[in-house]
């Protein structure tokens, strides 16, 4: 996974993010039903804010690429498959 968390972009930080998180998906890199990179994860590896993975993960949620399991965090959902992931 490649990301720029420069805050000079112009592009928000949490769009960057699911950008890079839905190529992941789209092209099988996360398989359905495999998690996503956990947010403690992806805040110390590319130095991005909690609040900006959440509502990334928020995004793609809401595009039916991940669902969220309470207190395990977010997995790659099947309909990944459709939009030619998995």
């Amino acid at each position: 996974m490649a990301v720029s968390n420069d805050p000079g972009e112009p592009v928000p930080a949490h769009r960057r993010l699911a950008a890079m998180l839905r190529e992941e998906i789209v092209h099988g890199r996360i398989e359905p039903d495999r998690p996503l990179p956990s947010e403690e994860f992806l805040v110390r590896e590319y130095g991005f804010a909690p609040e900006d993975v959440r509502r990334a993960v928020e995004m793609l949620g809401g595009e039916g690429l991940v669902y969220t399991v309470e207190g395990q965090g977010a997995y790659v959902s099947t309909r990944a498959e459709e939009t030619g992931g998995g």
